[in-house]
């Protein structure tokens, strides 16, 4: 097996078994700071706010890659084996997988006990839609197509870049992810100066989005899931949803589940007419998040495999 390779499935089990600790110090914070920090003097330096907001997004991914580069080489000079921990720490705040899974059995857990307004508040955290009025079936819904949507930002993008360029893609493509959080909202404030990053993480996740309906396809297959509904409704329904690249694994998961999802969302008091994913099938049960979250799992392992496998074919 790959140097890289090995690496990889080495971050990926420590997300799994660590996850997020609230105490540690997270890269994508720093970045997320550091891109609200460029922003006044952006603003002021350049009269464009597009222009203001590419320079600000060049300035965290380019400088988020030349750290990530520097501590690897910093690394490696005082001994090859740090610079093989730095690679796989590095990496491993990558991933999301396990916080993503906690986050959503959470959100289970509240329904499962029967107390509606805690699940309401825990979904709240994890989707940009009104959740104070949910019934059990809408705040599923919100449930499985966050963990959809998120496996591909939270696990697969990041282990594509990180198969492609190492530690460095991986932290290049965070941040750029990062930025996207930060400033990818269509409001007066950062429509403009937003683009940038809004377009760029489109471009990034272009090809991961579309990755993820053969991966959930694989991962549903073992678990007794429809693989083939993933594959059909992933590609006739993923170019349904109004961001390029969240119809995919939100529609493969709909397909590899049995389920609909997608439909009319309430934002800030606002209906929006979200396009359907996915057939009218069995109603949407809180079971559906567990196994949404497996979904996930699966398909993280058959893109390291994938990735294993491409690597020790053509990588060095």
């Amino acid at each position: 097996m790959s140097e890289l390779a090995v690496q990889i499935w080495l971050a990926l089990a420590l997300d799994l078994a660590l996850g997020d600790p609230r105490w540690l110090p997270h890269p994508v914070r720093l970045m997320g700071r550091a891109a609200l920090a460029l922003e006044a003097p952006a603003r002021r330096r350049f009269a464009s706010a597009r222009v203001a907001g590419a320079v600000t997004a060049a300035a965290v991914v380019g400088g988020t890659a030349a750290g990530a580069w520097l501590l690897l080489a910093a690394a490696g000079w005082v001994a090859p084996w740090l610079a093989d921990l730095a690679a796989v720490l590095l990496l491993y705040t990558t991933l999301a997988a396990r916080d993503l899974g906690d986050h959503a059995r959470a959100v289970l857990a509240s329904l499962e006990a029967g107390d509606l307004p805690k699940a309401r508040a825990r979904v709240g955290r994890l989707v940009g839609r009104d959740t104070a009025d949910l019934d059990p079936a809408g705040v599923t819904r919100a449930a499985v197509e966050s963990v959809a949507e998120n496996t591909v930002d939270g696990v697969l993008a990041p282990l594509f870049f990180a198969f492609l360029g190492g530690p460095v893609g991986a932290m290049a493509y965070k941040a750029a992810s990062t930025l996207d959080s930060t400033f990818g909202y269509k409001n007066e404030r950062y429509l403009a100066f937003g683009w940038a990053s809004a377009r760029l993480d489109d471009l990034l996740n272009l090809v991961p989005a579309r990755l993820s309906v053969p991966l959930l396809a694989l991962a549903a297959w073992p678990q007794g899931l429809s693989a083939r509904g993933a594959l059909a409704l992933g590609w006739r329904d993923g170019r349904n949803h109004a961001s390029p690249n969240s119809g995919f694994p939100e529609a493969a998961v709909a397909g590899a589940l049995g389920v609909q999802l997608g439909g009319p969302v309430r934002r800030r008091g606002v209906w929006d007419p979200m396009p359907t994913l996915g057939d009218p099938g069995r109603p949407l049960e809180p079971g559906d998040i567990r196994r949404a979250n497996a979904l996930t799992l699966g398909a993280a392992a058959a893109a390291a495999l994938l990735g294993t496998v491409l690597r020790l074919l053509w990588g060095p």
